[in-house]
């Protein structure tokens, strides 16, 4: 039986892809026009009109990436809990892949924060 670690990995993965989304939705809309390159934006609207969709379905862009980083953060939990195997070679690459699953879902964490106060907190904060 294959231990579930490269499903932990995977979840950590797919969690990092989720969570970037709330940043292309967000948080670099915000950061462009904060820089004044609201004419970046502009163009960037043009070449990709999904992310004007993005923007707008913001609360299910979030609440996927939330969704993810749950499922993610317990496979994780769930994978700590399992031993490497014993050949030390396999053992290596064993806490190796579970070190690279930890810092997936550190930086998915991290998006995801990012992304959540540049959609959620700067316009309260700004009165927008």
């Amino acid at each position: 039986m294959r231990p579930p670690l490269p499903e932990a990995r995977q979840a950590a993965a797919l969690s990092l892809v989720l969570c970037s989304g709330t940043l292309v939705c967000c948080a670099l809309p915000v950061l462009l026009v904060l820089v004044g390159a609201g004419s970046v934006l502009a163009a960037l609207l043009s070449w990709f009109p999904a992310l004007v969709l993005l923007s707008q379905q913001k609360s299910l862009v979030f609440a996927l990436a939330a969704l993810a980083l749950v499922l993610a953060g317990a496979a994780l939990a769930r994978s700590r809990r399992l031993p490497c195997p014993a050949d030390p070679q396999q053992a290596r690459r064993c806490r190796r892949r579970l070190r690279q699953a930890h810092w997936l879902y550190g930086l998915s964490c991290l998006a995801f924060a990012v992304g959540f106060v540049a959609a959620f907190l700067l316009p309260r904060l700004l009165g927008s």
